[in-house]
């Protein structure tokens, strides 16, 4: 190949990837609305979505920033539930508003093996959060405020249970309170954090953050897989109740996310005697969400939003807005 064309490979594929990023977020909105205010509006043509679509491509930084505020959630949510206590203060400064965390207890495991994975879990999200504020720097954002209490009805926990239908108005789901109610409390949060890796990975351009993304990825993924194994094995041999409130939860976050189809439960959706360990596409491949998909779980909402459920004052960094749905 010559280096004239060679040139013009290199730049088409260029093209194409910012094309990527700007569909991304052309799609969710993703970025505070005020960052694309005013004038801005005006020489875009007006519209949010058109002002974002031509000025607000993210960068890696910001990106691996909104890692981070998923992984500041359940690294504090598992370190709750193995420790009792939270992360260290010197692991929560940065850039942005430094939040306080609603925090939960300690889970009074009553098998062994779901205290050991748990802390296994525990100990792999807390490095993650560490790694990922070690390669941001003097970039990387604080963590948010959170909300991953287990006590109050309308908590967090409590009003993602309740889009389940898992507890009904005025009662609190605690995720703490027993190895069952750990186990969907993680389910909650680790298929999620697998999609929006996914999700994320076309978007990066920096090889060595892209590698780091697909080792933490990798990790995620023998989480979720871990904790969705052990809900469908007590399923069905000595908690049936796990199996369909696992499946329930997994349809409160589809619907979250407009029925959108990216989100399975543990058993086969055809076959229900199947297991559905590894949720899939129909090619094999597992789903990715945008930045937005993934709020809209987060904050628990349909709508557009900076802010809510577990995020209580939304997430730290410019990637802090849910779609709309």
């Amino acid at each position: 190949m010559s280096d004239k064309n060679l040139t013009i490979e290199l730049l088409e594929k260029r093209g194409e990837k910012l094309a990527k990023r700007r569909t991304f977020f052309k799609n969710i909105g993703g970025l505070s609305v005020g960052m694309v205010a005013g004038s801005m509006l005006t020489a875009c043509g007006g519209g949010v979505s058109s002002a974002i679509a031509q000025m607000a491509v993210p960068t890696d930084i910001d990106i691996l920033n909104f890692a981070l505020n998923l992984e500041y959630l359940e690294a504090q949510f598992y370190s709750y539930a193995v420790f009792g206590t939270g992360l260290p203060a010197a692991m929560l400064t940065g850039t942005g508003t430094q939040g306080a965390v609603v925090g939960g207890q300690q889970v009074p495991f009553a098998d062994p093996l779901v205290a050991q994975y748990a802390k296994e879990i525990a100990k792999d999200e807390l490095a993650h959060v560490g790694f990922l504020r070690a390669a941001l720097g003097s970039a990387a954002v604080a963590q948010p405020a959170l909300d991953v209490g287990g006590t109050d009805p309308n908590g967090a926990f409590s009003q993602a249970a309740r889009a389940a239908g898992l507890v009904p108005a005025g009662v609190a789901f605690n995720p703490y309170a027993s190895d069952a109610n750990f186990l969907l409390g993680a389910f909650i949060f680790e298929d999620v954090g697998v999609t929006a890796y996914k999700g994320a990975s076309p978007l990066i351009e920096n090889k060595t953050f892209l590698e780091a993304a697909a080792g933490i990825l990798a990790a995620e993924a023998y989480h979720a897989s871990l904790v969705r194994t052990v809900l469908y094995s007590k399923g069905i041999t000595t908690t049936p109740a796990l199996i369909s409130s696992a499946n329930a939860i997994s349809g409160a976050r589809n619907s979250l996310n407009g029925n959108n189809g990216k989100d399975q439960g543990i058993t086969n959706a055809t076959d229900p005697t199947m297991s559905n360990i590894v949720p899939l596409d129909s090619n094999g491949l597992a789903f990715s969400r945008s930045a937005g998909d993934v709020l809209n779980i987060a904050y628990l909402t349909k709508q557009s939003v900076t802010m809510g459920g577990f995020f209580p004052k939304g997430a730290n960094g410019k990637l802090n807005m849910s779609s709309q749905f």
